[in-house]
């Protein structure tokens, strides 16, 4: 009998041990809350539908969405969400499944939290935390830089940069040769670790155009405004004072003209001193170049406008934005957005009239010889060069290819 124990006994202890122990549940955390505590609901907004019509399919009755509505509106205008936007709801977890927080997502890094759980409601914005990875990338153009960057499978983006920012006064992206060469450094980035969310910065590139070699290398050479440009491999600045256009995406609808004929003044002669670029409405415009904003208001004609004074020298006014973004007396970088396209003032169609002043005359931008951008002090350049060095190797052993270029650098083995 005793025999038999004993051996009972281990056989249970053997199915004992056969038996997994319950695994606790994963942690599950995002946008600032443990979504386990929750029912999470994702969904997209439909065509048509408002913040109220979402709330009360989730339980929440008009007078207390009311007063959501009510205390975030200086944080977010739940008139302005738009269709095909996603959302997440995060609702009680239990039988009624009533939303306590409601998520709008910008973008897939940006997204503003409503928080109504508690008896006072609030809101917020946050960003998704970025990974950054170094990537090279290179190519040799057949047609055009654009086909020689899409057909790698890189990011258009590469292209905009390399041709609108980097190089935009250095090299006529027209006039490329069968042949010309690139290299690049750039930042990919990356959300929940593995999830591409679009290009970062270009660190570096090499540049060869008609067997003439263009190196650009990203750098802070004012420590006082803290504004980043391209130099290349002597420490001479890339970058002219002014850009072309005060927007990215757009054509060039008008030209400053003395004698131009006008049909909203009765088809006569009236002198048209800007030069206009047409873009859809809400198209951002940007400051071509650093300054001080002077005037930000409506006025007749021009609409709503802004104007900057650059220096001295030069002045330039942006007309018929839908909204302004910058009030008198900002300080804007070049590139920094000051306003939207729209039509106010007298206006057939949605642009931007940009007007440009020399010593206080109204002159044609697209004919000025504009100078380039405030040269790198000497003082700075010996820590320059050193900067640039182990960035400058790093590009020189990249190789050209015609497919993607798979190959990933740390920060240290960039300055190494």
């Amino acid at each position: 009998m005793l025999l038999a124990i004993l051996i009972s006994c281990k056989e249970h202890k053997s199915q004992a041990a056969l038996i997994p122990e319950p695994k606790e549940p994963e942690i599950i955390e995002e946008f600032g809350f443990k979504l386990n505590n929750y029912k999470v609901i994702n969904d997209t907004i439909k065509s048509g539908e408002n913040f109220s019509e979402i709330l009360d399919r989730h339980h929440i009755e008009y007078p207390k969405v009311l007063e959501i509505v009510n205390k975030i509106r200086d944080t977010f205008n739940v008139r302005r969400i738009k269709s095909g936007i996603p959302y997440t709801i995060l609702a009680k977890n239990d039988s009624t499944e009533q939303a306590q927080v409601f998520i709008y997502k910008h973008s897939r890094v940006r997204y503003t939290v409503i928080d109504f759980k508690d008896s006072i409601p609030t809101a917020y914005n946050g960003r998704k935390p970025i990974r950054t990875e170094l990537k090279t990338a290179s190519g040799i153009i057949e047609s055009s830089l654009s086909e020689s960057v899409e057909e790698q499978g890189l990011s258009s983006y590469l292209t905009f940069k390399m041709a609108d920012d980097i190089y935009a006064w250095t090299i006529d992206f027209s006039r490329l040769q069968k042949g010309d060469k690139f290299k690049l450094i750039y930042e990919q980035l990356y959300i929940n670790d593995t999830i591409p969310v679009g290009i970062g910065e270009i660190k570096a590139s090499y540049f060869e155009h008609g067997d003439k070699p263009f190196y650009a290398f990203k750098f802070v050479a004012d420590s006082t405004l803290n504004i980043s440009d391209y130099f290349d491999d002597e420490a001479n600045n890339l970058r002219r004072q002014f850009l072309k256009m005060p927007i990215k995406f757009g054509r060039l609808s008008s030209r400053y003209n003395l004698r131009r004929r006008i049909a909203l003044y009765g088809n006569k002669i009236r002198a048209h001193k800007g030069t206009d670029f047409a873009a859809a409405i809400g198209t951002e415009i940007m400051a071509t170049a650093n300054g001080i904003v002077t005037e930000s208001r409506r006025k007749g004609g021009n609409g709503n406008y802004v104007k900057i004074r650059h220096n001295s020298t030069y002045s330039t006014q942006y007309l018929h934005m839908s909204r302004r973004a910058v009030k008198v007396g900002d300080v804007v970088k070049q590139g920094d957005i000051i306003g939207y396209i729209g039509m106010t003032g007298n206006t057939s169609g949605p642009h931007v009239c940009y007007r440009f002043w020399k010593n206080g005359v109204q002159v044609d931008p697209l004919k000025q010889k504009l100078p380039a951008a405030e040269p790198m002090k000497d003082a700075i350049k010996p820590t320059y060069f050193n900067f640039i060095k182990p960035i400058k190797d790093q590009l020189d052993i990249i190789e050209y290819s015609t497919i993607m270029n798979e190959i990933s650098i740390t920060e240290e083995e960039l300055n190494s």
